[in-house]
């Protein structure tokens, strides 16, 4: 599994993997049952101590994101794209609020600020 975790940035890194397993379930790079690395196999992956990686899990898993299976490993939860899919809604809601914020700061307009935003829009397709 590939992860990028930002040492510099003010977000814990336990939240970061929590940010980027939910954004793989949103865009179906992880399935229901797809498994997971296990807590050691992850931390060796990003260099990043076992405990940081149990404490993201143990969040996923009280989000109902993932689930443990006895002996076997870690899979991702079959609720999981609904769930991934409502935290991408509060990502996305809480980007648009500081852009809003900050476009409002500049004296911008409802209609200004919308008018920006379908340019991106456009330009992003």
């Amino acid at each position: 599994m590939i992860l990028e975790i930002n040492s510099s940035s003010s977000t814990p890194i336990y939240l970061q993997i929590v940010e980027q397993i939910h954004r793989r379930i949103a865009r179906g790079a992880l399935t229901a049952e797809d498994p997971l690395p296990s807590v050691r196999q992850l931390a060796l992956e990003l260099t990043i101590n076992p405990n940081t990686v149990a404490r993201a899990y143990l969040e996923l898993e009280f989000q109902g994101v993932i689930y443990k299976r006895q002996a076997q490993g870690t899979y991702v939860s079959p609720g999981a794209g609904e769930a991934s899919r409502v935290e991408r809604d509060r990502m996305v809601a809480a980007l648009f609020a500081r852009a809003i914020s900050e476009a409002a700061s500049f004296g911008m307009t409802p209609e200004e600020i919308d008018g920006v935003y379908q340019k991106q829009w456009r330009a992003h397709r």
